[in-house]
């Protein structure tokens, strides 16, 4: 059974929704599917910055003038 489907209005640019049909023909996908797919990968990428962050807060504060000191330690600046 195909999951329900929440209908909405989205106003694109005529080049862009042209070659989004485009790829939608190409791919043999709709319009639809690719704009879903999309937003779930534009989501994604937001909850792997957050997972990162969240992996990071347990580490140890560290002030500008040692991060400085430590990238030029290693070379970076």
């Amino acid at each position: 059974m195909a999951s329900p489907t929440k209908r909405t209005t989205v106003y694109l640019d005529p080049d862009l929704h042209k070659a989004l049909r485009l790829k939608a023909v190409a791919l043999s996908r709709s319009v639809s599917e690719l704009i879903n797919d999309a937003v779930r990968w534009y989501i994604a990428e937001d909850a792997e910055d957050i997972a990162a962050f969240e992996e990071r807060l347990k580490e140890p504060l560290i002030g500008y003038d040692e991060m400085v000191k430590r990238l030029k330690k290693d070379g970076r600046i």
